[in-house]
């Protein structure tokens, strides 16, 4: 019996139909994509052809419905000759939707190639480009993608949904080093830098991806092997421009491949083959982009202690979580993120131990209290089922919701059966049973109940789960929480205490008290929990208290971006005095988890500034970026 029949739901879950993609998915299927591009740097463009293979899913397949956005479509063929195409009306995010009428209709699990000469344009969303200024030697001009949600018809014609999953293959010629998410197959990794002259790098992704981890990279770019693990079958590495490679492999040299290892034991083995990542330049509007083979990642990683590896362990824990089992829309996000940022959790724990796994934790809930004040009056994106509605841009409802709400959730149902013990057979259950495919949230739940029920205190299992309060979980909004889970405290304590301290010391004005010393044993990460803390009362905080707290402990010296982001959320809610640092600070920070929050801070304080520096520095920002940052300060780009 499914959990639909034992526990019938009292909130209608979201459609499972995709609503974000224009596409007729549900009567064909992409199998295979071949790409052939070639990159014109001067145009900032890249174009040729793509051929789509696709299997009729439906009998009298007569039409192939792709999405398209911002692409030059030069014409359509199919077994070598023209075929009759059409482009409807743009509709605004969601693009264009391209009609393909097929010469013969098609049976169900018939194919066809349909190959598409096109270019992408200058108004392309997926694409970042960079001019040599803004990269480290100032020599040459760099690019890289971001697709993810549904920027990747701006550079493919596709099925862009993450219902689909194809293989791919690519064939790139550039003047500058070529990077996809795949494997290389020519030139090797290891060979030569070659600057300026024409060359083809060869590509082929065998595990079946959905569109938006298809990825591509190019600029002044070398590469690093990490040592491989012994009797692993994959291996893993590091590209970056050659003068971040020193301190970026030093960074990653010791926890990358455990954490691979680790992520392999906790799940199953690695599918991918290669695991390497490449330290994008400052633009990169994430912490990282989980594109399968090659994780692409912000440089504010390097913060020259080890101390933000972990990014990189929530990366490859994309690579069960996502990249292997998918949600079926973005509707069910969560199931990417949230499961990857609970395994990222357990592979801190099995390296660093169970209390830093819960200070993990501890961290991502104050994220998660920020999401959700700043959707109070948005409660459907609260949710952890978001209610998405038609040719909605799925990038506004994306937040800490999914990641921390769904980690929690995860936790939570743990702690419900007893713990680790009785929770990773399941998990490892549900790696096994739904790996290559992309699904919902009923499916997720069905399953859930059916392997407990299937165990030998299975009656018992399912009683404890059905005191769950699915339906809170999954479609209640608020300001936290349903249920109040908590967390070891024990690295937390003194990070509280000095908190504490100083909110004491704001009462009185009086901040002679506190010295270096008090931070001296934390770690980065505690320093961070700290900051958090003092963060709640950041509205009583005067400009001399925030000067006080900057001379104890050095902040705005510090190279941790981490760090810095949080004393700048305490001082520039003090007044305007650190205005101007933040201001130059955050034109290095493409990263949005660091320059939305300031430029709104920025905004708040001193407009002016705000809006004149994003608005001298708004091509350093990648598309999406430069979206949000406009959509905050009120502008008009």
């Amino acid at each position: 019996m499914s959990f639909s029949e034992l526990y019938p739901q009292k909130v209608p879950a979201p459609q499972d139909t995709d609503l974000s993609t224009l596409s007729n998915y549900q009567d064909v299927r992409t199998t295979h994509t071949d790409l052939e591009w070639e990159i014109d740097w001067d145009r900032k463009v890249f174009g040729g052809k793509a051929v789509v293979t696709l299997e009729a899913t439906k009998d009298k397949l007569d039409e192939v419905i792709l999405d398209t956005s911002f692409l030059d479509i030069k014409a359509v063929e199919i077994a070598g000759k023209k075929a009759e195409w059409s482009l409807d009306d743009p509709i605004e995010v969601m693009g264009q939707a391209l009609h393909i009428k097929l010469p013969k209709a098609l049976t169900k699990g018939e194919t066809v190639d349909i190959t598409v000469l096109y270019s992408t344009t200058p108004q392309c969303t997926a694409v970042g480009w960079l001019n040599p200024v803004q990269t480290k030697s100032g020599k040459y001009p760099y690019l890289y993608s971001q697709s993810q949600a549904i920027h990747g018809r701006s550079m493919i014609p596709c099925q862009d949904t993450p219902a689909i999953k194809a293989t791919y293959s690519s064939r790139v010629t550039s003047t500058l080093p070529v990077l996809m998410s795949g494997l290389r197959q020519s030139p090797p990794p290891e060979a030569p830098l070659e600057l300026g002259k024409k060359v083809e790098y060869v590509y082929d992704q065998p595990v079946a991806i959905p569109s938006y981890l298809i990825a591509i990279a190019s600029g002044e770019v070398i590469y690093k092997a990490f040592e491989d693990v012994k009797g692993r079958n994959w291996r893993t590495g590091v590209w970056t421009e050659p003068q971040t490679m020193k301190a970026a492999y030093w960074e990653f040299e010791e926890d990358t491949a455990k954490q691979v290892a680790t992520a392999e034991d906790l799940t199953s083995a690695y599918r991918f083959g290669v695991y390497d990542f490449l330290i994008l330049p400052d633009s990169f509007p994430y912490g990282g982009m989980e594109n399968c083979c090659l994780t692409f990642a912000t440089p504010t990683l390097i913060a020259g202690d080890r101390s933000l590896v972990d990014v990189i362990a929530h990366e490859i824990s994309h690579s069960w979580f996502g990249n292997s089992i998918g949600c079926a829309s973005w509707g069910h996000f969560w199931l990417n993120e949230g499961w990857t940022t609970y395994l990222e959790r357990l592979i801190i724990g099995k390296l660093q131990g169970e209390e830093s796994r819960q200070l993990s934790f501890i961290i991502g809930r104050v994220g998660l209290k920020e999401s959700l004040k700043g959707y109070k009056d948005e409660p459907r994106f609260q949710r952890l089922l978001p209610d998405l509605r038609k040719h909605e841009d799925p990038d506004d409802a994306f937040s800490q919701v999914p990641y921390e709400k769904g980690s929690n959730f995860l936790l939570y149902l743990e702690r419900t059966v007893g713990g680790l013990d009785h929770f990773l057979p399941y998990m490892k259950d549900y790696v096994k049973t739904f790996t290559n495919t992309s699904i919902t949230t009923g499916q997720w739940r069905d399953h859930l109940f059916d392997f407990f029920g299937r165990q030998p205190a299975g009656e018992q299992y399912l009683r404890k789960l059905g005191q769950v309060d699915f339906d809170e979980w999954l479609h209640g909004d608020g300001l936290d929480l349903c249920v109040d889970v908590l967390y070891d405290q024990s690295l937390a304590k003194p990070c509280n205490e000095l908190a504490d301290r100083w909110e004491k010391a704001l009462k009185g004005g009086d901040f002679s008290q506190f010295t270096a010393a008090d931070v001296a044993d934390f770690s980065s990460t505690q320093k961070t929990v700290f900051l958090d803390k003092l963060g709640e009362a950041a509205e009583s905080f005067t400009p001399a208290a925030a000067k006080a707290l900057d001379h104890a402990y050095t902040l705005n010296n510090q190279d941790n971006a981490e760090i810095k982001l949080r004393f700048y959320k305490i001082a520039l809610k003090s007044g305007p005095e650190y205005a101007e640092s933040a201001a130059g600070w955050v034109v290095t920070k493409g990263r949005m988890k660091f320059c939305r929050p300031i430029f709104r801070l920025l905004n708040d304080q001193a407009p002016e500034l705000a809006r004149k520096t994003f608005t001298e520095h708004a091509d350093f920002y990648h598309p999406i970026a430069r979206k949000m940052i406009a959509k905050d300060l009120g502008l008009e780009l």
